[in-house]
This record gives C-alpha cells, structure tokens and sequence, in this order.
C-alpha cells in the first residue's frame, strides 16, 4: 500500500469520528493549521480539514539528538508550500518557511560558493546528519573539520556553517556538504593576515594545536610553528606536557622562518622561552662571590658535581672544593645525585655564565664520615686498614679527632 492509499484510510476513519465544516483547499503560500493523524518514515500526514490532507517533513521536528518532538494528536500550524503532482496531496513548509523557498536559498548558495547554516541533527555512519532550510544534508566525516575527529557526536546539536558541494534536485534532493572547506577558507584568509606580521624576532599570540615528545605545535593564526622543548623553558623539561596543554593560548617569540623546500613544508621556529627573564642572571645578581646558595646535586662527574640553583642554573664543585681540603677520589665519596647541599659561590664568570662553588666545610666533613658505605671492600690476601685506602685514613683521622 503507497503512502497516499494508506493516508487515504486514515483520513477516512479520522473524518468519521470527527465531521467539520467544508471549506475549500488551502493555496500554495496559505497558512494553515491541522492535527497531525500518522507519521510514516520521514513524513507526517496532517488532517487539514474540509478533506483535505498535508504531508510534512519531521526532519525539521526533530531535537538535537534527533528524537521527534510531534505526536499523533498534536496541533500543527505551517504554509502549504506546494503539491505532490503524484497524489495530489499538499506539501507543507517547516519552520524555516516554504520548502520550495529552501531549495532556492540552497542552490543560490551552491551556485555562488557561498556558505550556508545548518543544525547538526545526527552523528551517522560516515559523517553528521544536517538540516539545512528545511532540507536534510549530509557531511561527510573527512569534511567535518581540517583535522580528524574521531568522536563526531561532539558536534550534534550545533549550528556552524557549511558548503554546499552535492546538490541534486527532485522530490528528495540530494544534498552534501562540507565544513572543511568553509575552515580551510577562513585559515586561508587568516594566514594572510598573519603572514604580514610574521618576521624573525616577532612576538605573537597562538594556540596549542598539539604536543609531541619534541616540542608543540602552535597555530599562530591560519600557520603553524613549532615549539621545540629545549625552547620552552631554561629548566630541563623532558616533555611539553610538564609546561604546555593542548589549546592553551600562548606568547610566542618567532626564531626561525626557513622557507618551503620541494622536499619540505615550510618551518617556524618558536621559543617561549627567549621571552622569560633569564634566572642567571637573577642567582648571579643575588648571590655574589662569598655567598652561600642552596641547591640539589643534579649530576655528577669525574672532575666534580653540578648542583641545580634554580630551574635552568646549575653550578659546578670542582673535584678540589668536594672535600674541605681533603684528596677526593670520586665525587661519590663525598655526595650522591639528589643531595640537598649548602655550597659557598667563590666564582661568577658573567660572560660564559658559569657560577663556581665549594661544597661548605662542616657539610663536607660530615659527608666523608658519612660516606663509609661507599669504601671499596678488601680484597683477598690484603689487610683491611691496607685495602680501605686512602678514604679508609680520612676516616680514620676524623675519627681520632673525635
């Protein structure tokens, strides 16, 4: 049984429980108002009165998730907007107006390039359901954004703006669309605008589009540069997250512009890091030669130790200053990675940005006693005071003066 032969019976059943008055047919472009009597698919048929029925698009009722907002029994008010020469049966406007009226408003757009609006009405396989002036479109998921969106339900509920790419005519037209292009544009149109700011040395405004494990990629704008993470603070950051998150808007200053290659893109360097006061400044400012800083051993080395001042500012104890006066053979006698130390700067080379320190006399006692544990064990056939050392005689000496 066709649409118009199952409406037919409805119509007849609804007219006998509810007689009314004869009146003659609604003209296209006549308001008009009736009782919605059966929804089949897409459409819903209207009881209009005077035997005379309408069928409606529910692409239009329909909420943001797509649940249908009509029931049977509810009062409809719309526009005759023409009718199906197949049936004879009315054809009835959405709330946007005359559907033949949303044809035209969409094929004056495809036909000029011009965008259009659209309410996300559903995330489908393949890409997002679309209503568009009353028709219903289709955007395919490569087309939804410049970049892949893997959960496209996000966007559900959203009015943006579209191109039209697809039109087909007909009682169902066929249409598809795309937000990529109208994004791509308007990146276009943007990087334009930043492209006149864009020098070496520039200090612009961007947001973090993306974080890799060397660096983070900034959209400046319609261009993208990129963040290396030795450029993104003077202390070490061993990734981009520890300082960084992912649509943060950030002051950037612009290193490097190296031009596109046949084999290659074009590169941006950016620093976040040219833009902070250097802290080497700062600690050399603060403490002078004969002050005492506080730091955390961060590394060690046959010829001395580095100690962490500030994020960025280590400074060095030479092998000679680790033990108060004392032959040292090893750094790790006196100190291990992670010590908290107090050490007296007796050197600040401004030029080459280099502090010289000396661990203080009482903490480096106390470490060679402490440091027992890191006496070398004797070996067989040889005594033991003989296979201590010479670490073995400080001890021994800083014993007896106890």
């Amino acid at each position: 049984m066709s649409d118009s032969e199952r409406f037919a019976d409805l119509l007849q059943q609804f007219d006998q429980a509810n007689p009314q008055s004869v009146k003659g047919e609604p003209k296209v472009g006549e308001p008009v108002s009736g009782t919605l009597i059966a929804i089949d698919g897409e459409y819903g048929f209207v009881d209009l009165g005077a035997k005379s029925e309408g069928r409606i698009e529910l692409a239009a009722h329909r909420d943001a998730e797509g649940q249908l907002k009509l029931e049977i029994g509810d009062r409809i008010e719309s526009k005759v907007s023409g009718k199906d020469p197949e049936s004879g049966m009315l054809l009835l406007g959405t709330q946007h107006g005359q559907r033949s009226h949303g044809i035209e408003e969409v094929e004056r757009a495809y036909q000029a390039g011009q965008p259009v609006q659209g309410q996300v009405s559903g995330a489908v396989k393949g890409g997002l359901e679309v209503q568009v002036a009353g028709l219903r479109g289709f955007c395919p998921a490569s087309q939804v954004d410049v970049r892949f969106i893997e959960d496209l339900s996000e966007f559900v509920g959203q009015r943006l703006d579209f191109r039209v790419t697809k039109l087909e005519g007909g009682r169902r037209p066929n249409l598809v669309l795309s937000r990529r292009a109208v994004l791509e544009e308007a990146q276009r149109i943007q990087a334009e605008e930043t492209r006149a700011k864009l020098v070496e040395g520039a200090v612009l405004s961007g947001t973090v589009t993306s974080l890799k494990d060397y660096g983070a990629f900034v959209d400046l704008g319609g261009i993208e540069g990129m963040i290396h993470v030795s450029e993104l603070a003077y202390g070490h950051i061993k990734h981009p997250n520890e300082v960084l998150t992912q649509g943060q808007v950030v002051e950037v200053a612009v290193l490097r512009i190296e031009p596109a290659t046949a084999k290659r893109r074009e590169r941006i360097a950016l620093s976040v890091r040219a833009l902070a006061r250097d802290p080497w400044l700062e600690v050399a400012d603060r403490h002078p030669v004969g002050s005492l800083v506080s730091g955390k051993i961060s590394r060690l080395q046959p010829f001395g130790v580095f100690v962490a001042i500030a994020p960025g500012v280590d400074g060095l104890i030479h092998i000679s200053e680790l033990g108060a006066g004392r032959r040292i053979n090893d750094p790790s006698e006196v100190v291990k990675v992670g010590d908290e130390v107090e050490a007296t700067v007796i050197a600040i080379d401004r030029e080459r940005k280099r502090i010289k320190l000396s661990l203080d006399a009482e903490r480096a006692a106390e470490a060679v006693v402490d440091a027992s544990a890191y006496a070398p064990k004797a070996r067989k056939g040889q005594g033991e005071e003989k296979a201590i050392g010479s670490f073995g005689e400080l001890l021994k000496a800083q014993l007896q003066k106890d």
